[in-house]
């Protein structure tokens, strides 16, 4: 007999199997019993959290021959056997993915008109139902409100947002949550006993939240690990190996680093990462974790965050000390960062470069010019000033931030003439240019975050950076007619945009006229 994936080998068979969907499981369990089984479901949530395995467990439940008093299937009737062996002719399962045109649905709403051959209902469960068309969602619009009494939808989906509200209205909603670390924990430690392998209960808590609250994902990455040293105990130190993880301890030297200003030092440790063949998006991940863990610690009572930080005991001393190097606007300005470095990190072919520009930017607070930053560069003058060093010497450093007039920056920056007026599509450009820019969404909403907005000489929309990564992704043809799109729904003309890329603010302020500025005058006027 071929192999089975663990995932698909415990893979529960009743209610009682299913963890962390409590809420849900007991809802379905007493519309069982009480014979108030509605005739169509919406199963929501992220991937792996139990919504095909609950359909499945209900379709057999309202079929079954000798249901348990608590309404689970018994898993021995005939009607159990056959659905479980997937020859069940009244539970229909589809995949919107690859079966979302208008025929598609056609041909359940024409299989509805007969009556199931055996059992009691005809059971639908439509898999990532979000995928159909709108004409598929229209075909099945009717049917669904009104459904023969011996039918009964399950629809699952992870984007129910892409739901048309008409179908979200004629079901009975479940929100499937994330399974909790604990949760998924135990599953894998109860199933390690069954499957006779030892392993340490520091890598499945490692395995479990690197799983993000989904099951199955947890599951899958047992298996990997268990593979790669197959016979052998699952330690943590291996789990960190095969999932390409990064241990405590680099985050600690990383973080100390970061907090020392030493640009070489952390640019080092990320280059070790790389030549052992860490994967740098989980490393930007982990890492964002590390420093959640650093803020509560920092922001709670004594012990208070003990149990939902999800690191051993160890490493607890370690974390508190670390804890107190640095105030609550310091860690939450990091969080921040490489939080939006994240984002950006999906979509970069460079993913290297984009790390080491945010590691430079977390060891330079002085390269930013929002409140967060301003007070870390006073916090680190404060601090250099207590070693005994002179003010004037780090003044040098913190000029751009205080503006301070030094013989070094002294030199006034001509700034680009402003024209008389503006084209009257520009104009309204720059007025609702804040809600042109918040409706893209994301990603481009970061990236168009500090453009400048400016004209040229004939008249075009010009969108100027001193940042060559974000010149760089903001200037495709792709982004740039999607930007184009948006003014034109905005204002209702099209408006020919242009960028521009230039070396630092300097060139920025002489060649570029800010539109903020010219339409401030304009209001002045």
């Amino acid at each position: 007999m071929s192999y089975t994936a663990l995932y698909r080998k415990f893979r529960p068979l009743c209610f009682e199997d299913v963890k962390g969907q409590e809420h849900i499981v007991t809802t379905l369990k007493n519309q069982i019993k009480a014979d108030r089984i509605g005739h169509a479901y919406l199963f929501t949530g992220t991937r792996g959290t139990g919504k095909t395995t609950i359909a499945k467990i209900l379709a057999r439940a309202v079929n079954c021959e000798n249901p348990a008093d608590d309404g689970s299937p018994c898993g021995k009737c005939a009607s159990c056997k056959r659905i479980l062996a997937g020859t069940g002719v009244n539970v229909i399962e589809m995949d919107a993915a690859s079966n979302n045109g208008v025929d598609d649905v056609r041909g359940i709403v024409e299989d509805i008109s007969y009556s199931p051959a055996e059992g009691k209902y005809k059971v639908y469960i439509i898999d990532e139902v979000h995928m159909l068309s709108p004409s598929a969602f229209n075909a099945l619009l009717k049917t669904l409100e009104e459904p023969p009494a011996y039918v009964i939808f399950i629809l699952a989906t992870t984007e129910v947002h892409k739901i048309p509200i008409t179908i979200l209205s004629r079901c009975q909603r479940y929100d499937f949550k994330r399974i909790s670390i604990e949760t998924i924990t135990a599953r894998l430690r109860e199933l390690m006993e069954k499957e006779g392998v030892q392993a340490q209960e520091r890598a499945l808590i490692y395995i479990a939240k690197t799983a993000d609250g989904s099951m199955r994902d947890a599951l899958s990455l047992l298996e990997r690990c268990i593979s790669f040293y197959y016979g052998e105990e699952l330690t943590y130190d291996k789990t960190l190996e095969v999932l390409g993880a990064v241990d405590t301890d680099v985050f600690s030297r990383l973080f100390r680093s970061i907090l020392e200003q030493d640009v070489a030092g952390s640019i080092s440790l990320l280059e070790e990462m790389i030549m052992q063949g860490r994967e740098l998006v989980q490393f930007v991940a982990d890492f964002t974790w590390y420093l959640r863990n650093l803020l509560l610690i920092k922001v709670s009572d004594a012990g208070a965050m003990e149990d939902v930080i999800d690191i051993s005991s160890d490493n607890l001393h370690k974390l508190k000390e670390e804890a107190q190097m640095a105030d609550t606007d310091t860690i939450m300005r990091f969080i921040r960062i490489l939080s939006e470095l994240s984002g950006q990190l999906r979509l970069s072919v460079q993913k290297r470069i984009m790390i080491e520009m945010a590691l430079i930017k977390l060891c330079r607070p002085q390269m930013e010019s929002d409140t967060a930053s301003l007070a870390d560069r006073v916090r680190t003058l404060e601090r250099k000033v207590e070693n005994g060093i002179p003010v004037q010497s780090i003044s040098k450093q913190a000029g751009s931030a205080v503006q301070e007039s030094s013989a070094e920056n002294d030199t006034t920056v001509k700034k680009a003439p402003l024209p008389a007026a503006l084209p009257e599509e520009i104009r309204q450009v720059a007025e609702r240019w804040g809600g042109i820019a918040a409706g893209i969404g994301q990603p481009m909403k970061t990236y168009l975050r500090g453009v400048r907005l400016s004209i040229d000489n004939e008249n075009r929309l010009v969108l100027a950076s001193a940042d060559r990564t974000q010149y760089d992704w903001l200037s495709t043809q792709e982004h740039k007619a999607a930007i184009e799109e948006s003014i034109a729904d905005a204002i209702g003309k099209r408006v020919e945009v242009r960028f521009e890329s230039v070396n630092d603010e300097r060139e920025l302020e002489a060649n570029y006229p800010d539109l903020g500025m010219i339409h401030m005058e304009i209001e002045e006027e």
